[in-house]
C-alpha cells in the first residue's frame, strides 16, 4: 500500500484535503484516516489530480508523430513530464504511404506505453478529408473528399489502432465514411470544415459526436441569397450531445472567446487539448529547418505571420490558462482534461480520483506547474 499524505485532491467538482491510498497501481481510497501503508509520499499540500488526457497532440521537442519510433518516444516523454499520462498521437493530412507509416510506427511503440511513456489507447487521424477553404496549416496537396478504398485500407492496416478520425462532413461520401468509422469503433470528429448546420446535423445523426479544435478552421454564419445560414460553430452550440475540443492556450482562442465558450456550452461536453506540434517545448524565436514555422508569442506561426501553424502548449499550460484566463474553477479546468475526454473515449478507470481507477496522477502547485507525475502508482517524474 502506498499513501500520498497531505494532498489537495482535485475531484470532479471540488478540492478535498485528504490522503490518497494506492494499491496494485490503482486508487484504493481517499481518506483522512491514517491507514497502514508500506510507503508514504508527502504531497506537502500540493494539488493531486488525475493524469491529463490529451486527445489531440502532434508532437514536441522538434519531432512529431509522423516520424520514427524514436520521434514518438521523444515527443510522448516530453508531454508526460508536463502531466499528460494518456494521449492520442495525432497525424496530419499526408499521403497514403506517410499515414500508413505513422500507423505502423504507432503499433511498434504502443506496447511500451504505460511504462516510461504515456498510455496510448489509439491514434487520432487528422485528415485528409477536409475542406480546402478551411485547410489552415494542413498541406493543400493532401486535402480531398473521402476515398472509400483508401480509408478502408487504412482501417484494415490499423487493426483497431485508430481511435478518432477528423473530417469535414460537407463532402459527398462523408456519411458513408461516418458509418464505416462507427462500425469500426472509431470516433468521427468534425474539423477543418466549411459545413453548414445541416451538414453537421446529418453527420451527427450518423455518429459524429465531436468537433475538432472548435472555432479553429471551422465555418460560422454566412449569407445565401440574403438569408443567414448557420455553420459548424453554431451546430456545436445547438447540438447538446456534441462534444467540442478547444485549444485552451490563450492564443488560438483569446480570453473573451474562451469565456464565451465556457458560458454557452455545457462544460461537461468540453475537452481541452494541446494540439501541440513539433515546435512544442522549443524556445521562442526558433524556426525548425524546412518547417516554415516560427515560435513567437507562445504559439507557432507560419513564417509570413498570416496564420498560426499550431500550438506549442503543454497540458499543464492549458489547465493553467483555463483557470487564469478563461476564469474556470480548478476542478472544472481539470475535468476538461481528465474526466471529459475519458468519458468521451470510453476509457475505463481513467479521468477521476475514484477507488479502483488507475493511479495515473499529477502533482502541481498553486501556479499549476506540474512537478511530479505517476503512472500506475509509480513516479515517472
Amino acid at each position: 500500500m502506498l499513501k500520498i499524505a497531505n494532498a489537495r485532491a482535485v475531484l470532479d467538482s471540488s478540492v478535498l484535503s485528504t490522503n490518497i491510498y494506492i494499491d496494485g497501481g490503482r486508487i484504493a481510497c481517499l481518506s483522512e484516516a491514517d491507514l497502514p501503508a508500506d510507503t508514504v509520499i508527502d504531497a506537502r499540500g500540493r494539488y493531486v489530480a488525475p493524469g491529463f488526457i490529451d486527445t489531440h497532440v502532434h508532437g514536441g521537442g522538434g519531432v512529431d508523430f509522423m516520424g520514427t519510433a524514436d520521434d514518438y518516444r521523444r515527443a510522448a516523454a516530453l508531454h508526460l513530464a508536463h502531466g499528460t499520462t494518456t494521449l492520442l498521437p495525432t497525424t496530419m493530412a499526408a499521403s497514403f504511404d506517410a499515414t500508413l507509416r505513422a500507423i505502423k510506427t504507432f503499433q511498434e511503440v504502443a506496447p511500451e506505453a504505460g511504462g516510461k511513456l504515456p498510455h496510448m489507447p489509439g491514434m487520432h487521424l487528422e485528415g485528409p478529408y477536409f475542406s480546402l477553404a478551411q485547410a489552415g496549416a494542413q498541406p493543400p496537396a493532401y486535402i480531398y473528399p473521402p476515398r472509400p478504398q483508401e480509408y478502408r485500407e487504412l482501417l484494415a492496416a490499423a487493426d483497431g489502432a485508430i481511435l478518432k478520425w477528423s473530417f469535414a462532413p460537407e463532402h459527398e461520401g462523408s456519411l458513408e465514411f461516418c458509418d464505416t468509422l462507427v462500425k469500426a469503433g472509431v470516433f468521427p470528429s468534425i474539423g477543418h470544415t466549411d459545413a453548414t448546420y445541416e451538414d453537421v446535423l446529418r453527420a451527427h445523426e450518423h455518429g459524429a459526436r465531436c468537433m475538432t479544435h472548435f472555432y479553429s478552421a471551422m465555418s460560422s454564419i454566412t449569407r445565401r441569397s440574403g438569408f443567414r445560414v448557420l455553420g459548424a460553430i453554431e451546430a456545436g452550440y445547438l447540438l447538446d450531445e456534441m462534444w467540442i475540443e478547444i485549444i485552451g492556450d490563450g492564443c488560438h482562442l483569446p480570453e473573451p472567446l474562451l469565456k464565451m465558450i465556457c458560458k454557452l456550452k455545457d462544460n461537461r461536453r468540453i475537452m481541452t487539448v494541446t494540439d501541440a506540434i513539433a515546435e512544442a517545448f522549443l524556445p521562442e524565436g526558433v524556426e525548425l529547418p524546412g518547417s516554415g514555422h516560427v515560435i513567437e508569442g507562445g504559439v507557432a506561426k507560419m513564417a509570413d505571420r498570416v496564420c498560426f501553424a499550431g500550438s506549442i502548449a503543454s497540458t499543464d499550460r492549458i489547465v493553467r490558462t483555463m483557470v487564469k484566463v478563461a476564469g474556470c474553477d480548478l476542478p472544472t479546468a481539470v475535468r476538461m482534461m481528465t474526466k471529459n475526454p475519458a468519458e468521451f473515449l470510453g476509457l475505463r478507470g481513467k479521468g477521476s480520483l475514484l477507488a479502483g481507477y488507475d493511479a495515473d496522477l499529477v502533482f502541481f502547485d498553486d501556479s499549476i506547474t506540474v512537478d511530479t507525475v505517476m503512472l500506475g502508482g509509480k513516479i515517472v517524474k
